[in-house]
C-alpha cells in the first residue's frame, strides 16, 4: 500500500507564501521512503510547482486523495474534508474564538488534527516552529520602521537605507545592509538627543533570539534592567554604542505580597498572586521588542491609560514597540489590530484610541505583523522543513483508528495531536468549555 500525503496551498492571507516542506525534502521523502506527494497548486509560494515536480512530486488542484494533509496556516471551513488527517498551526490551544467554528467543523467531519505548536520536547521546549524568522524579520521590520519615524521627528537617520524584509531576496542581503549601518553608526554615532539609545526585549526564546540575531550587527553592548535605571545619569555615554536590555518574568511582575519573593514556577502556576511592575522601564526605552508569550491570566507590559499619561507629558523616549507576539489587545494594548505585509506599520494614538496606518501622527508607532516568517519565505520553510521532514513518515504512517493510547507515534508528535477521528484527546478536553462558549 502506498504513502500517500498532501502539502496544501497557503490561503488565509494573500502575501502568505511559505510551505511546510520544501522540495528537497521532497525528493528525500520520495526516494528513501517511497512516499507519494502530492503538491497542490499555487502560483505564489516561494517555491514554485516545477520546483516541486523536478523533485518528484505530483501537483494538483485539488488534494481529495491525500488522507495526510500538511499545512501551515488555518485551513478555511469550506476546505476541510471528512476523515483526513490535518497538520497546521491551527491557534485553537487557547480556546481562541475565532476558530472555534473550525474545529467544530473538524470534530464533525471526524478528522485527526497535529498543531505544529504543541510538537515539543521532555522539556516542553517546541521542536518545529517560525519562531526564530519572525524575530528575524521583526526587528529587519522594526529598525525599517524606525528610520521612517525618525524621518518623521526630523532625523534623517541611516536606518533609511533598510527595506522591509519582504522585499529582500534573502536574510543574508538584509543582514549585509545592517552591517553596513552598523559600521557607519560604529564611526560616525548617534545623534545626541537620542542617547542613550536602548532596545529592550521581552522573552528570551527563538523569537527573541532571532531578533537579538539581527540587532548584534549593529554595535550593541548588553546591560540588566537595574543598569538601565540609572544609564541616562552617566556622565560619559558613548556615542557610538546601542544598549540592549532582555528583560525576564522576574523584571515583569513581582509578588502582590510583600514578604514574598519573586519565585519563577509559582508565577506560572499563580499569576494572579502577581502585579505588574514594567512600567518602570518603559521611560527609559527607546524601542521595544516584544518576542514573550502572553495570556490573559498574566499582567500587561504597557497599557492603554499608560501610554495616555505618558504622552500628556510631551513625546516619550520610546518611540516605537516592535509587536512581534502580536496578541492583539494583550500585553501591549496599542497592538489594536494585526497589521498585514502590506501595510505593516500604524500609529496608536492614545488620546483618540484609534489607529491610523502608516508612520505619521500622534503618538507610538506599532509593527504588528502576525505572518512575520512569511516575510523571510524561503529561509523560514528551509527551517522549518529540516525538522518536520523527520516526522513526515511515522505521521503518515501511524494508524489513527486505533486507540489513543495505541497509536504509534513519536512522543513529540503523540502530545500535538489535539483531535482523533473528531474527539479530542486527553490533554486538550479543556477546549470543551471554549467550543461551549
Amino acid at each position: 500500500m502506498s504513502i500517500v500525503i498532501g502539502i496544501r496551498h497557503e490561503d488565509k492571507y494573500e502575501l502568505e507564501r511559505r510551505v511546510p516542506i520544501v522540495p528537497r525534502h521532497v525528493e528525500w521523502l520520495v526516494k528513501h521512503y517511497n512516499i507519494d506527494v502530492v503538491v497542490q497548486s499555487s502560483e505564489k509560494r516561494v517555491f514554485h510547482d516545477e520546483e516541486f515536480i523536478r523533485a518528484g512530486a505530483k501537483v494538483a488542484k485539488e488534494l481529495k486523495r491525500c488522507p495526510v494533509i500538511f499545512g501551515v496556516k488555518e485551513i478555511p471551513i469550506p476546505a476541510l474534508e471528512h476523515d483526513k488527517t490535518y497538520i497546521f498551526f491551527s491557534h485553537v490551544i487557547k480556546g481562541q474564538k475565532y476558530n472555534m467554528p473550525m474545529l467544530k467543523k473538524l470534530m464533525e467531519l471526524k478528522c485527526n488534527l497535529i498543531d505544529y505548536e504543541k510538537v515539543v520536547d521532555e522539556q516542553n521546549k517546541r521542536l518545529i516552529f517560525f519562531g526564530k524568522y519572525a524575530g528575524l524579520a521583526g526587528m529587519i521590520n522594526s529598525l525599517w520602521a524606525l528610520g521612517l519615524r525618525l524621518k518623521y521627528y526630523g532625523y534623517e537617520s541611516r536606518l533609511l537605507k533598510i527595506k522591509q524584509a519582504r522585499y529582500y531576496h534573502s536574510l543574508e542581503e538584509a543582514k549585509s545592509d545592517i552591517s553596513a549601518i552598523g559600521e557607519e553608526i560604529a564611526e560616525k554615532g548617534i545623534p545626541e538627543e537620542l542617547r542613550p539609545f536602548v532596545i529592550g526585549f521581552t522573552g528570551y526564546g527563538n523569537v527573541s533570539q532571532g531578533a537579538q540575531e539581527i540587532l548584534g550587527l549593529l554595535p550593541v553592548k548588553e546591560i540588566s534592567p537595574e543598569k538601565l535605571l540609572t544609564l541616562k545619569n552617566r556622565k560619559h555615554i558613548p556615542n557610538n554604542i546601542v544598549y540592549k536590555v532582555i528583560f525576564k518574568e522576574e523584571h515583569l511582575a513581582e509578588p502582590i505580597d510583600p514578604t514574598q519573593n519573586f519565585d519563577l514556577q509559582d508565577y506560572y502556576t499563580h499569576p494572579e498572586n502577581y502585579k505588574g511592575v514594567f512600567e518602570k522601564y518603559i521611560p527609559h526605552l527607546s524601542m521595544l521588542i516584544n518576542c514573550m508569550y502572553w495570556d490573559e491570566r498574566y499582567s500587561k507590559l504597557i497599557t492603554k491609560d499608560y501610554l495616555k499619561k505618558l504622552y500628556s507629558k510631551g513625546r516619550p523616549k520610546l518611540d516605537l514597540v516592535g509587536d512581534i507576539s502580536c496578541d492583539i489587545d494583550g500585553s501591549v494594548e496599542c497592538t489594536v489590530k494585526p497589521a498585514k505585509i502590506e501595510d505593516p506599520i500604524y500609529v496608536y494614538n492614545p488620546f483618540t484610541d484609534q489607529a491610523t496606518s502608516g508612520y505619521e501622527g500622534e503618538g507610538i508607532l506599532d509593527m504588528a505583523v502576525d505572518i512575520l516568517p512569511s516575510e523571510l519565505p524561503r529561509d523560514s520553510s528551509l527551517g522549518f522543513s529540516d525538522v518536520l521532514v523527520n516526522f513526515v513518515k511515522p505521521i503518515a504512517i501511524a494508524d489513527y483508528q486505533l486507540p489513543y493510547e495505541e497509536i504509534d507515534l513519536p512522543k513529540a508528535i503523540k502530545k500535538a495531536l489535539i483531535l482523533l477521528r473528531g474527539e479530542l484527546t486527553p490533554s486538550y478536553k479543556y477546549l470543551e468549555e471554549h467550543l461551549e462558549s
